[in-house]
């Protein structure tokens, strides 16, 4: 570690005790802190400990639970507003910059990106900025190391399986536009979305996705927290991950 990763690790320890980050450092050892399931081989970082659960209920964790529930009472206002932006101000959406690709076929629209919201959404999306705001940034649920941003796959594309950096973050997928002939797998396991609830996985296990439909597909993704880690662990995540993409030149 850099000094200034040991000197942030030690201000944590002395807050929160000596153990406080020690699965962190663990993780950091040779090994990547112990064994992890064949289905998680090609992601970077294991946090040790962490329930290796491909799928997890939505409703199963106390602290996200208030972020499902105002995502879903808020769906049709997303909806609409979501449709209006797709028809009307399409310039807002890119193609989706997936760290192993990039796909012209994967649209995205950012609410939060780089470790802050992205203001311009707020009057494009104004229902969808408010709801991540108020749940997920000021309750500190987000993980301000990745992002929340609509995802339309277009007809025909496919997101190739694939697992993504960690699982110390985990997945939120309200369905927000959902036509028939999508699905989603994850630790090969395919389900389907069912339009205004949300799915909860961890990505770190083998996920891939496909619209074998004929009209886009849309759901409004988190990443927040995963429900496992501590606020001492979180706080030096943070930490450690903003240091390495400073150290590669990557922010």
């Amino acid at each position: 570690m850099t000094p200034e990763m040991e000197s942030a690790f030690a201000a944590i320890r002395g807050e929160y005790g000596t153990d406080s980050v020690r699965r962190v450092e663990r993780m950091l050892e040779p090994g990547g802190g112990g064994p992890r399931h064949p289905l998680q081989k090609g992601a970077k970082w294991i946090l040790p400990g962490l329930s290796p659960t491909p799928w997890h209920d939505p409703r199963g964790h106390p602290e996200l639970t208030p972020v499902v529930e105002a995502f879903e009472a808020a769906h049709s206002m997303i909806k609409e507003e979501l449709a209006t932006a797709w028809e009307g101000r399409r310039e807002a959406f890119s193609d989706y910059e997936h760290y192993l690709s990039r796909q012209r076929d994967w649209q995205a629209l950012y609410l939060y990106r780089g470790g802050g919201l992205v203001e311009e959404s707020a009057d494009t999306v104004p229902t969808a900025y408010k709801v991540l705001k108020e749940s997920a940034v000021e309750t500190e649920k987000i993980c301000p190391l990745l992002e929340c941003h609509f995802s339309t796959l277009l007809p025909g594309a496919a997101i190739a399986p694939h697992c993504d950096l960690w699982n110390f973050s985990i997945n939120l997928h309200l369905a927000v536009d959902i036509p028939d002939g999508c699905s989603i797998t994850v630790a090969g396991e395919t389900r389907s979305w069912e339009e205004g609830k949300c799915l909860l996985f961890d990505y770190s296990f083998e996920h891939a996705a496909r619209n074998s439909g004929v009209h886009p597909r849309t759901c409004l993704l988190v990443d927040l927290w995963h429900p496992e880690t501590t606020l001492p662990e979180r706080r030096a995540l943070t930490v450690l991950i903003t240091e390495i993409r400073r150290l590669m030149g990557d922010g």
